[in-house]
């Protein structure tokens, strides 16, 4: 797209400064600013491109997502081939595509292979977004660069003083630019009607002056919006040796559109919470409390504070006052240790478990198939629910219902069956068995719903007394 001919700015100016379009609207101003999503060398590619991007995408608003035969190209029920290690950075399109090793081999990754198409490659590079599938099944995906990404902002031929410059930007952390490219992508997803899957790792927003200035806060506010109108199911998981902190908690958090939304993450060492573990010690575990546990745990310490109460002479008991400072002094570096490692049990996957923030913690290398049954669960659910909003809108709509609703309403239907248990609810295969098997009965609880709204609607009508516009 060019915005403007580099001919007319020139004689507008007055003055020959721009030499061609490319320098006011070319593949290396739109594609780097985020205006365009892909690029290609010419136009058959870029038509190719374009109905590659729509095979992701259903065929109407609301309609069935288009599932592809992965047959003899990947498989399902496989463990995830790629895994990343501690404190080693890593290319997260390998954590999603996978990816060879230097002799060849393929070490899978968490989508088919071969189906992952990232957008905005060239802006924003914090953060990697695109398409992919899940066992056939197209899904919108967004994930953390952990490692440092490089933003050139090119100088303008007009401004003889301005000079090209390069800015280094930090891995794990939002950004202006990838704030606004995340609420971005999402609202793209929302408006293709996929479900969106979140690899997240992030240790909050950046927050220099010059960040405030640009609107970090602005943008990242703009992913909460995104995440109120989602209707497709999302899931938010923290893979293995990441972590989410401060303000990229609070905008992932899933009670922000529960109906949707869910959090998940890895047995090996994910971790989450606002503050980090020193930053919690800091507050929670100060220097009172650490000298507490020294004389709790510590057998000198113990034997010198008995001393001490046995001690009358002043000049003895300072004595012990002093041995006491001494070995607390000595013990202190070790402890203060201790107390960031008390810390950081807070912030396991068990403990984000045990005060609901997680639904559950999935092992890294069985989460390809985890969540190709969970989304199958919960986008037939979804189909459910959406017809039991229909039987609420019949007539003037008194008789809406929430998400959350239609699903309890849909949990209770199945705890009526026959050997049906809580326990047998979190299990999706046998929630889905159970759709395809009760799917009669199901349409039959719907048609009478809709007689009861019905019936209902119509007994307003009668005993409203002739003032039925209220």
């Amino acid at each position: 797209i060019i915005l403007t001919g580099y001919q007319a700015l020139n004689k507008l100016m007055g003055v020959d400064v721009y030499s061609t379009n490319d320098q006011l609207g070319g593949p290396t101003i739109m594609y780097n600013n985020g205006i365009s999503h892909i690029t290609d060398n010419d136009h058959l590619s870029a038509v190719t491109s374009a109905v590659h991007w729509l095979s992701y995408v259903p065929s109407m608003r609301g309609g069935l997502l288009p599932i592809t035969d992965i047959t003899g190209v990947d498989k399902i029920e496989r463990p995830i081939g790629f895994v990343p290690k501690a404190g080693v950075p890593y290319d997260p399109r390998f954590l999603l595509a996978g990816h060879e090793d230097d002799n060849g081999e393929w070490h899978g990754g968490f989508f088919d292979k071969g189906s992952f198409t990232e957008t905005l490659a060239g802006w924003a590079k914090t953060v990697v977004v695109g398409r992919a599938r899940l066992g056939g099944i197209p899904m919108g995906v967004i994930a953390t660069e952990n490692r440092t990404a490089e933003t050139i902002k090119p100088a303008d031929p007009a401004d003889l003083k301005a000079s090209e410059a390069v800015i280094q930007e930090a891995g794990c952390v939002w950004f202006p630019n990838s704030a606004y490219k995340t609420a971005q992508a999402i609202n793209d997803f929302r408006t293709e009607d996929l479900p969106l899957i979140i690899f997240a790792n992030w240790r909050g927003f950046s927050g220099g002056q010059r960040d405030m200035f640009d609107e970090v806060l602005k943008y990242g506010s703009l992913i909460v919006d995104a995440f109120v109108k989602f209707t497709q199911p999302i899931f938010v998981y923290i893979p293995p040796h990441a972590e989410i902190r401060g303000g990229a908690w609070v905008v992932l958090d899933a009670s922000i559109n529960e109906s949707v939304m869910e959090m998940y993450a890895s047995a090996e060492n994910a971790k989450g919470g606002v503050l980090e573990a020193n930053g919690a010690a800091t507050v929670k575990y100060r220097l009172k409390d650490i000298l507490a546990t020294m004389h709790r745990l510590d057998e000198k310490l113990k034997s010198l504070d008995n001393e001490l109460q046995e001690r009358v002479c002043e000049v003895e008991r300072q004595e012990v006052m002093d041995a006491i400072k001494e070995r607390e002094q000595a013990l202190l570096p070790v402890y203060e240790q201790i107390s960031v490692q008390f810390c950081e049990l807070h912030d396991t996957p068990g403990r984000m478990k045990a005060v609901g923030v997680i639904e559950r913690a999935v092992e890294w290398k069985n989460a390809r198939s985890y969540f190709y049954w969970r989304l199958r669960r919960k986008l037939a659910e979804f189909d459910v629910r959406k017809q039991i909003f229909e039987t609420a809108q019949v007539g003037r709509g008194h008789a809406a219902i929430s998400p959350v609703a239609a699903s309890k309403m849909i949990k209770s239907w199945f705890l009526e069956t026959d050997g049906a248990t809580e326990a047998l609810w979190d299990d999706d295969k046998a929630v889905l068995s159970w759709m395809a098997q009760k799917q009669e009965d199901l349409e039959t609880k719907i048609v009478q719903l809709t007689k009861e709204n019905v019936s209902q609607e119509v007994f307003e009508v009668m005993t409203a007394g002739g003032n039925t516009a209220k």
